[in-house]
């Protein structure tokens, strides 16, 4: 199935090239939630996000005839988005893990209050953990487990190597449980 939609969207974009501009909107409708919930990892605010969002299908838009098809068509895309990120984040010094999500999707899931405290104080301590990771290794782990992406994806992605792509996520697994074994064993 996921073949037949980057098949889909490789024929969607030869069609758009071609001068059907306005299916464009498909590409968009497929990718704008996995684009929004880049620009939220990034920016942790909704407003910069629909701002990231509409830049990044705008660059996507302009250089749609670059567009080779030798990859999925979604990892071209989080090529765009990843590196519009990354240069407006050095331009504000921030950087916001995916990991740092609202409670608000706890509180709505109808958990108990104590199951919700529990859960929200371990996030709490993964977050501050993943906050002090070395930011290259935190987009990689955001990359890898909170967008299920493939090391080839994030190599094409970040330009990183696989193998040292592969290299930060142990590392980075290494230190988060560094950090919060320490933690529990305060407790």
């Amino acid at each position: 199935m996921a073949d037949e939609a980057e098949f889909n969207d490789q024929l969607v974009v030869s069609q758009i090239v071609s001068g059907q501009r306005n299916l464009f909107r498909i590409l968009v409708r497929r990718n704008e939630k996995a684009v929004f919930g880049m620009g939220m990892s990034f920016f942790r605010n909704k407003d910069d996000a629909s701002d990231f969002t509409q830049e990044v299908f705008l660059k996507a838009y302009r250089s749609l005839s670059a567009f080779e098809g030798r990859s999925r068509f979604s990892t071209w895309l989080y090529k765009i988005a990843y590196n519009t990120a990354i240069n407006e984040v050095s331009r504000r010094k921030e950087y916001l893990t995916l990991a740092e999500e609202d409670a608000e999707k706890l509180v709505n899931s109808g958990e108990t209050p104590e199951r919700i405290t529990l859960r929200n104080a371990a996030k709490e301590a993964v977050c501050a953990a993943v906050k002090e990771l070395p930011e290259r290794y935190r987009i990689c782990v955001d990359l890898y487990f909170f967008y299920g992406r493939s090391y080839q994806e994030i190599e094409a992605i970040t330009g990183f190597p696989v193998n040292t792509i592969k290299s930060h996520v142990f590392r980075a697994k290494a230190l988060l449980k560094e950090k919060l074994d320490s933690l529990s064993e305060g407790c």
